[in-house]
C-alpha cells in the first residue's frame, strides 16, 4: 500500500538514494545484495557476506571488532559502485532484507538508545532526547528524562524531518524501513522478519543459493519469542529513564 501511495507521488521514479546505498551491502561472488535494517540480526548476515566473500573461511573467525569495520570485513556498500555497476547489480542479485514489528521495534530502540544505552553512545541521552523534549513534551515544567510519550508525540509528527536532519544518521533505528532499503524502487527477492527468523534464515541461504556453504549462526532458543513478552509487558509504558 505504501509503494502504491508512493507511486502515485511518483516518487518511485527516483533514483535510489546514497543513504540507502550505503545501507546494501554487496556479494559479488555469490550475486548477494543485503540491506542492513537495525536490531534484527544484522551483525550475523554481515558475517555470513563476508565467509562468501572470502575474508575469512568460517563465521567463529571473524574477530568481532572488524565485523562493523568497513576497511577490514570485504563488504562493500553498493554506494561505492559506478551508476551502471549499481544498476546492473540492482536489476540481477539475489535482494534481502529482514524487517521487524513496528511496535516492538520502537521499544526496542527506545530502550536500547535511551533507556540503557549499553555502547554508550551519549549524544542520543544529551543531545536527541533533550531536542525531542524541547519540542514534543505537553508538561512544560516537568523535568524527567524523555518518556516513550515524549518519543511517540515526536514519532507522530508528520513534519518532524527537519529535527531529523539535525540529528543525522542516528534516527536509522525508528526511521521508517521504506526510507531505509526503498523497497517501492528496489524488488527485493525476500523481505524477512525478525520474529520468523529460525525459519526465514535457512529459507534465504536457500532462495540465494548459498545453504551448502554456510549456515546462519544459530539463534538463541526463544530470542525472537523473549523480545515479544518484553514488548508486551513494556507494552504498558512503565518505562522509567532510571
Amino acid at each position: 500500500n505504501t509503494c502504491k501511495e508512493e507511486a502515485l507521488r511518483n516518487l518511485s521514479h527516483t533514483e535510489v538514494s546514497k543513504f540507502v546505498l550505503d545501507r546494501i551491502f554487496v556479494c559479488d561472488k555469490h550475486k548477494i545484495l543485503f540491506c542492513q535494517t537495525p536490531k534484527v540480526g544484522n551483525t550475523q548476515w554481515k558475517k555470513v557476506l563476508i565467509v562468501l566473500n572470502g575474508a575469512f573461511s568460517s563465521i567463529e573467525e571473524i574477530p568481532e571488532n572488524v565485523v562493523h569495520d568497513h576497511e577490514k570485513n570485504g563488504l562493500p556498500r553498493l554506494s561505492s559502485f559506478s551508476k551502471i555497476g549499481i544498476q546492473k547489480r540492482l536489476k540481477t542479485y539475489f535482494k534481502f532484507f529482514i524487517v521487524r514489528d513496528p511496535f516492538e521495534r520502537l521499544i526496542s530502540a527506545f530502550k536500547d538508545k535511551f533507556v540503557h544505552n549499553p555502547r554508550f553512545e551519549p549524544w542520543y541521552r544529551h543531545e536527541i532526547a533533550p531536542g525531542i523534549i524541547r519540542k514534543y513534551r505537553k508538561n512544560r515544567t516537568e523535568t524527567r528524562g524523555i518518556q516513550f510519550e515524549d518519543f511517540v508525540r515526536y514519532l507522530g509528527d508528520p513534519n518532524r524531518r527537519w529535527l531529523d536532519l539535525q540529528f543525522g544518521d542516528h534516527i536509522i533505528h525508528w526511521v521508517t524501513y521504506v526510507e531505509l532499503c526503498a523497497p517501492c524502487e528496489i524488488k527485493y527477492s525476500v523481505v524477512g522478519h525478525h520474529e520468523t527468523l529460525e525459519a526465514d534464515a535457512p529459507y534465504i541461504l536457500k532462495e540465494a543459493g548459498i545453504d551448502h556453504l554456510v549456515s546462519y549462526p544459530t539463534i538463541p532458543p526463544g530470542i525472537t519469542m523473549y523480545n515479544r513478552t518484553k514488548c508486551e509487558q513494556q507494552g504498558h509504558f512503565h518505562l522509567s529513564p532510571e
